[in-house]
């Protein structure tokens, strides 16, 4: 501790450089590994989502048998084609989609990395409050990484490759579209459903209190609103799938909140 307490300005920095540089080298690991399994990649992740056999479709299609609706919620064909007008379109998508994938396989490894870096400016107790920090974050992350690919990015998909104002209109959405919109909602979505830690962290260091989430609720639900109208596809379908999870999540936040408030209450009753 003595060490730590002796670290100069530039020791941390030194100190936070090494630390960054091994997440970029893991990052990097990942994003290799995907650049070379390119083929099997897109065809089974990237662009599964866009194939009527894709495990969202046959939720949809088993939930349309039970009540009846069979015709309206099977699907059976998802009417667009994928093209490439860039020279460059694939190639940077191969790199865009590799990086991607390199960085949600890494990101456990990323956040112990940036806990390591964090933990020993930490006192004793706050330590213990931050127990398991790295666990729950990278189950909140991959929790949003799994509904943004298995339920946004199909309903997304579908919803603008069968929208159509005028059937002279053919869907031949562009290579740089179609990918960026998927890593969009999966990579928006993991990092949205780290709100929950946010709030904890945020509560425990005093800067936020259940009765302010709870008397300005109406103006996160607009937040929430436009955070959803950024991180999905200009569609308001979309827009309200993720915006319902999210208010979920922000009011569960209220509950951790509760919880962390009536910790230091008790903690600070134990010290009196």
């Amino acid at each position: 501790m003595s060490e730590e307490k002796e670290m100069t300005f530039l020791d941390h920095l030194e100190e936070l450089r090494w630390h960054i540089i091994r997440s970029v080298f893991a990052i990097l690991i990942f994003t290799i590994v995907a650049f070379v399994m390119a083929p099997w990649v897109f065809n089974n992740i990237i662009f599964a989502p866009a194939r009527p056999d894709f495990i969202f479709y046959d939720w949809m299609c088993s939930l349309g048998k039970l009540t009846g609706n069979e015709e309206t919620l099977c699907v059976k064909e998802i009417p667009f084609k994928i093209q490439s007008r860039y020279m460059t379109g694939q190639f940077m998508m191969h790199i865009t989609a590799s990086l991607v994938m390199g960085l949600v396989i890494a990101f456990p490894y990323v956040a112990w990395e940036i806990w390591r870096f964090v933990k020993p400016g930490l006192l004793k107790n706050e330590r213990r409050y931050a127990r398991g920090a790295v666990f729950y974050i990278s189950l909140l992350f991959f929790t949003g990484v799994t509904f943004g690919y298995f339920i946004m990015s199909p309903v997304a998909v579908y919803f603008l490759s069968t929208y159509s104002i005028s059937d002279l209109i053919v869907n031949e959405f562009d290579i740089t579209s179609y990918v960026s919109t998927i890593v969009t909602l999966v990579l928006g979505s993991g990092l949205l459903f780290q709100l929950p830690v946010v709030v904890y962290f945020l509560t425990r260091v005093g800067l936020l209190t259940p009765e302010f989430m709870r008397s300005n609720r109406k103006f996160a639900i607009i937040i929430i609103l436009v955070i959803a109208a950024i991180v999905t596809p200009p569609d308001p379908f979309s827009q309200t799938l993720i915006a319902i999870p999210l208010f979920l999540l922000y009011e569960i936040s209220i509950l951790i909140s509760a919880y962390v408030v009536r910790q230091n209450r008790k903690r600070e009753a134990a010290e009196n």
